[in-house]
């Protein structure tokens, strides 16, 4: 039996397989090289997963995750996942993760569009292409940390429209130095933003909601899909923004002239097809 954990910043799904058999699965907070030590991320390991996880050493640990397209980040999970289960383990990427997923043995592109974004094109057997995301400061165009930062930003300036900002005022009930502080100290500040983004689908029936999560879905077609083919190779999309706004993400796609194959919520059930056959 296999473990396979595919990790955002925000939420880290586990499953437990046997074969295509699900034996046991679990949801923890996200786990992120750049952002934890390893002793947090092993304490968040054994803290937060079921005991089940931990009965017996296991065949192999299949680990995807933000962060871990650098080999000394990676090794930081890995002696994290090594310390807690005893079992062999391989790191990589979330977006390998999202190929992997999403396509499984096909050649597509594969996205991202969650807490962040990431795109590739992938041959059916490895990535063979990817722009890079650049994070939530400098890229991560169409994630919910980049809808967050968009919003609040406008709003701390004064430029979104008064109900908007009264409203949101009063969803969060907070203040611009709270709102400041929240994304300025806090560990994770992707996932700060991102909270704040879920207020926009709380408000997409007014336009100005609607149109920054078009704008902002325009703007990861222009800055990171139009470096592919995209115009003769589907485009496949995992991730929570992407589920959650999928009819602005379709128009975005076909105002932009590319072909969307698939939206999933999560990799996982691919990448147990995926592994299902080692």
């Amino acid at each position: 039996m296999k473990v396979i954990a595919d990790s955002s910043s925000t939420r880290t799904e586990w499953a437990l397989v046997d074969g295509t058999d699900i034996i046991a699965s679990a949801v923890t907070t996200g786990l992120n090289p750049y952002f934890q030590t390893r002793r947090e991320i092993s304490h968040s390991i054994r803290l937060e997963l079921p005991e089940r996880f931990f009965r017996r050493r296991w065949d192999h640990i299949y680990f995807y995750g933000s962060g871990c397209a650098n080999p000394q980040k990676n090794k930081i999970i890995e002696s994290s996942i090594i310390a807690q289960f005893r079992t062999p383990v391989t790191v990589m990427s979330n977006l390998t993760g999202a190929a992997r997923g999403l396509l499984v043995d096909r050649e597509g592109l594969a996205c991202i569009l969650g807490t962040g974004s990431n795109s590739c094109h992938y041959n059916g057997k490895e990535i063979i292409s990817t722009v890079r995301p650049l994070g939530f400061i400098l890229g991560d165009e169409g994630s919910n940390a980049h809808l967050g930062k968009q919003l609040i930003s406008n709003i701390l300036k004064g430029l979104a429209p008064k109900e908007i900002s009264e409203a949101f005022y009063s969803m969060f009930d907070t203040t611009p130095d709270a709102i400041m502080d929240d994304v300025y100290t806090q560990s994770f500040p992707s996932r700060s933003l991102a909270k704040y983004s879920f207020f926009l689908a709380e408000h997409i029936s007014h336009h100005y909601a609607h149109d920054l999560v078009y704008n902002s879905f325009m703007a990861f077609f222009k800055r990171n899909i139009s470096f592919y083919d995209y115009k003769h190779i589907p485009l496949s999309f995992v991730g929570s923004t992407a589920t959650l706004y999928e009819p602005i993400l379709r128009q975005a796609a076909a105002d932009f002239g590319a072909t969307i194959q698939k939206i999933a919520p999560t990799s996982m059930p691919g990448l147990i097809q995926y592994h299902a056959r080692d």
